[in-house]
C-alpha cells in the first residue's frame, strides 16, 4: 500500500434520533467526534413502514388527486 493517501480512520460515536449512541469507526470528522443523525433508521418510513407526511398545499400530490379525484379503476 502506498503511505499517505489514504484517509484517517478514526473512532466516532453515531447519536441517533431518540437519543441512543453507539461508537464505530470512520473517515467522517475528527477523532472522538459525535455525528449526530437527522434521519436515522429507527424513524424513518422507509424503515419503519409508516407513512412519510407529505406537503400537499399545491404540490404535485395535491395537483395528482385532484385531476384524478372520481377516477375509479376496474380489479
Amino acid at each position: 500500500m502506498k503511505k499517505n493517501i489514504h484517509p484517517d480512520y478514526h473512532d466516532i460515536t453515531v447519536l441517533m434520533t431518540d437519543g441512543s449512541s453507539f461508537k464505530t469507526r470512520s473517515t467522517w470528522g475528527k477523532k472522538d467526534e459525535t455525528l449526530k443523525l437527522d434521519i436515522d433508521p429507527k424513524t424513518h418510513p422507509a424503515w419503519t413502514g409508516g407513512k412519510s407526511s407529505l406537503n400537499e398545499s399545491e404540490g404535485q400530490v395535491a395537483r395528482f388527486q385532484k385531476r384524478f379525484k372520481g377516477l375509479k379503476l376496474k380489479k
